[in-house]
């Protein structure tokens, strides 16, 4: 494994925020078309909230601009710190899966639970992968 592949999770990682970013941008434009909203009426996030019904693509969006960021940054810890390993890997890429699982969860039928159980998944992986890291960075 070169060091470089840890970095192919992270481009998964983006590959389905742009994903989400599109389905988001299709959902919201296809409402706004269907009920004729101008779109200086959802000028803020609160008249957005009040007109657009179906926020799940923008719920999730935003999601992944919050414990993910910790991901990359765990990456970069790992591509810098010479500590890429068969570990970092299997961790990094299974903490996208859960993120994709989430995603779709989301963005889809939106069952809380099954939901909630991807991302808690995901947030034990991802805090396995910095113990992981902060191990190897004590050891020196």
């Amino acid at each position: 494994m070169s060091d470089t592949s840890i970095f192919l999770p992270v481009l998964a990682m983006a590959v389905l925020t742009f994903a989400v970013w599109w389905r988001m941008y299709f959902m919201r434009i296809g409402q706004m078309k269907r009920e004729r909203i101008h779109p200086q009426r959802v000028a803020t996030s609160v008249e957005s909230a009040s007109l657009l019904t179906d926020s799940r693509a923008a719920d999730n969006f935003r999601n992944l601009f919050e414990l993910p960021v910790l991901f990359y940054v765990a990456i970069l810890v790992a591509a810098h710190s010479d500590l890429v390993t068969p570990t970092t890997h299997v961790l990094a890429w299974l903490f996208v899966a859960l993120r994709v699982a989430h995603s779709a969860i989301h963005c889809t039928y939106n069952r809380v639970w099954h939901r909630f159980i991807s991302y808690a998944l995901g947030g034990l992986v991802l805090w396995m992968l910095w113990g992981y890291l902060a191990l190897g960075l004590l050891k020196g």
